[in-house]
């Protein structure tokens, strides 16, 4: 059934994930909530969302949460009001986003807010029955805080940013950074978007190290650049949530969310998928990556 479930995913039908997840629903409903590692909790229950005060957990990934948030705006034109408890690095984004009555801190204890029904933000399509129009982004739609301090970069050769290591949830995502160092092409500036690289490996890719101290200053940072070459982590999805230009590195057996074939994504036009064709092979995707940004620089050069 799991598989079922990410095969309609993947291609984008949305009816039948649902359905899917009605029948679990189903079997679900009757013990207690909130049971179990965060991550894997069932919160929603199939109770009603009209005219309701409506808790939103963010229970999973970062990346989850901010490709989420789209829905917030559907939910809120149901609900008498949304408060979505989350994770500290994106509350000045969350608090910000279309939908949102009240954003809070997620912590271990109890949600300081009253509510009528809560559920985890994954669940929010499911209990929408949202359509490919509700899931297409016609439009960004987080925006930032401003900065007192404007981050620029330099602006005379193709400015790349670099994500090439994730967490612990599915290391097969990650690439070997000496691998990034065939990125280092004409015309171009590779700048380290990874937090906490080791200088070592800043020397083996060629990349001087940008990385920021907090979500917001990566956001404005994700807009200056001219491109970012991202694994499969929260930067790709921050960076589609604000229409910033990213090619996503993807290992064969990509995560859901991800076409199983094509290099666009429904949910974030302005990324560009690039996968691997054969299962750990990312000598064969960086080659096709380093042949892609020869040309887009050459083109930023003609333009210049």
């Amino acid at each position: 059934m799991a598989n079922d479930w990410v095969e309609a995913m993947r291609a984008g039908d949305f009816a039948r994930a649902w359905a899917i997840n009605d029948r679990d629903l189903a079997v679900l409903a009757y013990p207690p909530k909130h049971t179990g590692p965060r991550h894997l909790q069932r919160i929603w229950r199939g109770e009603p969302l009209t005219d309701r005060h409506v808790l939103v957990r963010c229970y999973h990934g970062l990346g989850d949460t901010l490709q989420f948030l789209r829905f917030m705006q559907p939910l809120r034109d149901l609900a008498r009001s949304v408060t979505v408890w989350c994770q500290a690095g994106l509350l000045p984004l969350v608090e910000r986003t279309t939908g949102v009555d009240r954003a809070l801190v997620l912590h271990e204890g109890t949600p300081e807010t009253d509510f009528e029904v809560d559920i985890e933000i994954m669940e929010v399509p499911h209990a929408l029955k949202v359509g490919r129009e509700q899931v297409a982004m016609p439009a960004p739609y987080l925006t930032l805080p401003a900065r007192s301090t404007p981050v620029s970069v330099d602006g005379e050769v193709l400015a790349v940013g670099l994500v090439w290591e994730v967490g612990q949830w599915d290391k097969r995502r990650a690439i070997p950074p000496a691998m990034l160092r065939h990125l280092a092409v004409p015309s171009v500036a590779l700048h380290s978007l990874q937090r906490d690289a080791p200088a070592e490996d800043l020397i083996r890719i060629g990349a001087c190290d940008i990385s920021t101290p907090d979500i917001p200053t990566l956001g404005h940072l994700l807009c200056q650049l001219d491109l970012a070459i991202c694994v499969d982590t929260m930067v790709a999805h921050l960076a589609g949530a604000l229409g910033c230009e990213a090619w996503v590195l993807l290992h064969a057996d990509c995560d859901w969310r991800w076409p199983s074939s094509g290099c666009r994504s429904l949910w974030y036009p302005s990324l560009r998928l690039f996968r691997q064709k054969a299962a750990g092979d990312w000598g064969a995707v960086i080659s096709e990556v380093a042949e892609a940004l020869r040309a887009r620089a050459n083109c930023k050069q003609r333009v210049a």
